[in-house]
């Protein structure tokens, strides 16, 4: 009795998690154009948002900026991990602690503060603004993702290929880097993963004229939804599930599986 009444209470807890994208899904492929009335099955809103030229150009701007930011705060979590590991024990944990500040403010914090240090510097509002910003908020995650491989490596290892005649930088990406390939795997779809979901701090950063995915069906939910932005957050939510399984997913798995 007491396991199917936790079975029942979990069950509909997702419900209430799901059940509105559930909702949400069925309607994007509704023909008719009010959310009361099932018109029949179509793919229309699919092919009308392909046509629709702003949203394609918000769908560009925001693989671009993920992409590009993903890839930048890959490269800098993964030299400053490196870096960390090599510090002394409570410097480490301070640069740690330091490091976690950032996950744990309030996302409205971190925007407006990027936001005020644009104005500062005088830049003009608009795609290197929202990179810029997306790249800082994204460092964090790959360090964190990255610093548990690190912790696992045998310096030993890599003492060996120097004293075998190998430059510190062949030891590097033939010894180090092949075991912490995962983690910096994992580091980059993390961010990829939250520069693509992300809407307040790019909603401060951005400028007049400029859309990422986020900000576009804001600006279209205050005018009247669209049948489009159904079609439009559908294929969000199934990107995001696709990229949190490959998150999930690392070559450790895939060697315990072999094994069992």
């Amino acid at each position: 009795m007491r396991n199917a009444a936790k079975k029942i209470y979990l069950a509909l807890i997702f419900l209430f998690l799901y059940a509105p994208i559930a909702a949400l899904i069925v309607l994007s492929f509704n023909n008719s154009k009010t959310r009361a009335k099932w018109g029949g099955f179509t793919l229309k809103w699919y092919q009308e948002l392909f046509k629709n030229e702003s949203i394609m150009q918000a769908l560009w701007n925001t693989l671009a900026i993920a992409i590009i930011s993903a890839t930048a705060a890959t490269v800098i979590g993964t030299i400053a991990s490196i870096s960390i590991q090599s510090m002394k024990k409570r410097t480490r944990a301070i640069v740690m602690g330091i490091t976690n500040i950032p996950m744990l403010n309030a996302e409205i914090v971190t925007g407006i503060s990027l936001m005020l240090l644009f104005i500062s510097l005088k830049m003009r509002f608009g795609f290197t603004t929202i990179l810029l910003s997306h790249i800082t908020f994204n460092i964090p995650y790959v360090i964190l993702n990255v610093m548990p491989r690190m912790r696992q490596l045998n310096p030993s290892i890599y003492e060996s290929a120097l004293d075998l005649g190998a430059s510190p930088l062949q030891a590097f990406f033939k010894v180090t880097f092949p075991d912490l390939l995962p983690g910096i795997l994992s580091g980059f779809l993390m961010a990829f993963t939250m520069s693509l979901d992300d809407f307040i701090i790019t909603h401060f950063t951005k400028g007049a004229g400029i859309h990422t995915l986020s900000t576009k069906i804001y600006t279209e939910v205050r005018k009247g939804i669209k049948p489009e932005m159904y079609s439009l957050s559908t294929m969000i939510f199934v990107a995001v599930i696709f990229l949190l399984i490959l998150v999930n997913y690392t070559p450790r798995d895939k060697k315990d599986m072999h094994k069992s």
